[in-house]
């Protein structure tokens, strides 16, 4: 804003400058000599010009300010400052991205700072055989004793899904809507809980894969008939085939003589 100031008390400076120094000129003529000067000057440097309207447009709205943490067009970070042309965003792995205001602009804006808290959440499974209504209860335990973890609103257990292994169960909370600080306290969470179900006594299995024998897996098994590199019972020869047949074997899935 102080740079948009300068430029237009300079202008007018050069106005009143002219009309004094050359009486004889117009300032009619002058003025019309301007706008034709400013509008080469607007489609020569259309983009600077749209950055810079953009960029007074946000400052003045202010849908983030400098220290906050935001996410545009899929970049995340703090910004670091608002200039005339671009918006500086400092990356959360130190990193510098300079975003022109027109894009900042018109993109949807996700600033993760502008609430004092911010809810996180995890998914665990635990075992068919457990209770899951115990299970809620034991976690939204665990959460209450994780410092950093708010009070209000309180933390919630609930049953989200009912896999194919677990029962799974969707711990929330909120907590500071820092990055460094959520990513802390979520880690705190996740041992938290665990503890707490391995102490309750309730297990948190591994996926459970069912394997269906093949016949050619149970002939292996029992010894009844050899197998083929590929994986097929090879046939024993026929003692009442013709002589002249001779012996033939099941190779993929098709008997060969």
């Amino acid at each position: 804003m102080s740079r948009l100031g300068g430029w237009l008390v300079l202008g007018l400076t050069i106005l009143v400058t002219v009309a004094v120094t050359f009486p004889a000129v117009k300032s009619v003529d002058v003025l019309a000599g301007l706008g034709f000067f400013s509008l080469a000057i607007g489609f020569a440097f259309q983009d600077i010009l749209e950055n810079t309207l953009a960029g007074v447009l946000l400052l003045f709205r202010q849908p983030f300010r400098s220290g906050d943490q935001i996410e545009v067009q899929e970049r995340s970070g703090t910004v670091e400052a608002i200039t005339i042309r671009e918006t500086r965003i400092r990356t959360f792995n130190g990193k510098l991205i300079l975003i022109p205001n027109r894009d900042v602009y018109k993109s949807a804006i996700r600033v993760q700072t502008h609430f004092e808290l911010r809810r996180l959440s995890f998914e665990v499974g635990i075992a068919y055989e457990n209770d899951p209504a115990e299970a809620t209860r034991v976690t939204v335990a665990a959460l209450n004793g994780v410092e950093r973890v708010a009070t209000e609103p309180r933390p919630e257990a609930l049953v989200s899904e009912l896999g194919s292994s677990t029962v799974q169960i969707e711990a929330r909370f909120w907590t500071s809507p820092r990055q460094l600080d959520a990513l802390g306290v979520l880690a705190d969470s996740i041992v938290a809980v665990k503890a707490a179900l391995d102490a309750a006594g309730i297990e948190l299995p591994a996926d459970i894969v069912v394997l269906q024998a093949a016949p050619s897996f149970r002939a292996a098994v029992k010894g009844d008939a050899a197998l083929t590199p590929g994986g097929a019972v090879r046939l024993e020869p026929d003692p009442h085939r013709d002589a002249g047949a001779g012996t033939g074997e099941l190779i993929d899935g098709r008997i060969r003589s």
